[in-house]
């Protein structure tokens, strides 16, 4: 069975604001063969825009190896997006999800294959209340953000996580890499 792993990037003060962050050569390079090791990521619409930014660098290069290398690496894999009010999309490797966030993500895992990403607050947090995340992988930049939009918000229960291991990066940013403790407390029945 397929994992699924949250991945995503916030604050020290847990704001999950893209214009906050400092990426550098060395995370746009670890999250380049991030990608380059799963088979698909999942998006909400709002991130899926936010990730539209990434394609005009497809055909035409920063100059900037690390930042046209992740360009390549996130048009390349499939993403599928998860919307009420989006009809169409335009990105090729991007479609739009069929089903209900709970059954497609239960399909998805039981394919053979590499791990699924999920790279948007708002199916993280849906995925976390139904017990269908697998690891997260949480970069922690060196920035208090002060305000914005939290990461965890309106979880009901308790979650308790694991600590896997830690990366860090020279810039002083830091891959936080948990596993949810699944006990009979936090399981949806």
């Amino acid at each position: 069975m397929r994992k699924v792993i949250a991945v995503f990037n916030m604050t020290l003060d847990g704001v999950c604001d893209h214009t906050a962050g400092i990426p550098d050569e060395e995370i746009h390079k670890h999250y380049t063969e991030l990608l380059n090791q799963a088979d698909v990521i999942l998006y909400g619409r709002i991130t899926y825009h936010l990730m539209e930014y990434w394609r005009p660098y497809v055909k035409n290069p920063s100059g900037e190896k690390s930042m046209d290398d992740f360009a390549q690496a996130i048009d390349k894999i499939p993403k599928i997006v998860f919307s009420n009010s989006l009809k169409n999309i335009e990105w090729e490797s991007a479609t739009l999800a069929s089903g209900d966030l709970k059954e497609e993500v239960l399909k998805l895992k039981q394919q053979s294959g590499k791990d699924i990403l999920v790279g948007s607050r708002s199916l993280i947090i849906q995925l976390m209340k139904l017990n269908l995340i697998d690891e997260f992988q949480l970069c922690v930049y060196p920035v208090v953000a002060g305000s914005g939009l939290p990461l965890f918000e309106n979880i009901n229960s308790r979650i308790i996580l694991k600590l896997l291991k830690t990366r860090i990066f020279s810039g002083g940013s830091v891959i936080l890499y948990y596993e949810p403790v699944r006990s009979v407390d936090n399981l949806d029945v």
